[in-house]
């Protein structure tokens, strides 16, 4: 499952997801991490029976926390199915299917927002 992880140094500038690993050993892969002097927002994915643990010690810490139950949302009224989201996609998130349609593999979308910018219709928008 994945989970964005929101939080502000001014709170404490410790290895929250470090040590979450080490205190659980739940694996943790950090899919995408902006992080600069003040505040940082990480994409996890965690396994989906370890989730809700890992969220409430996330919250323990002082961070914010939000489950993605999906990544990027496609408007099909908009969608023209060119395919401008194909090619710039790094996790190969999208791909056309037998009929030319342009489909989404569920769960494999980081949020870079790369697609988003790309699609020239703007049928592409990051799920709340």
């Amino acid at each position: 499952m994945k989970l964005l992880l929101t939080y502000s140094k001014r709170k404490g500038g410790e290895p929250i997801i470090a040590r979450i690993v080490k205190e659980t050993g739940v694996l943790i892969t950090v899919e995408r991490a902006n992080i600069d002097t003040l505040a940082g927002e990480v994409l996890i994915d965690v396994p989906d029976e370890s989730a809700r643990m890992i969220c409430d010690l996330i919250k323990s810490r002082g961070a914010e926390v939000r489950i993605l139950e999906q990544g990027i949302v496609r408007d099909e009224n908009e969608c023209v199915d060119c395919g401008a989201c194909i090619s710039i996609c790094p996790k190969d998130v999208f791909y056309m299917d037998h009929e030319w349609k342009v489909q989404l593999r569920k769960g494999r979308c980081i949020l870079c927002g790369r697609c988003i910018v790309a699609c020239p219709h703007r049928a592409l928008s990051q799920s709340q």
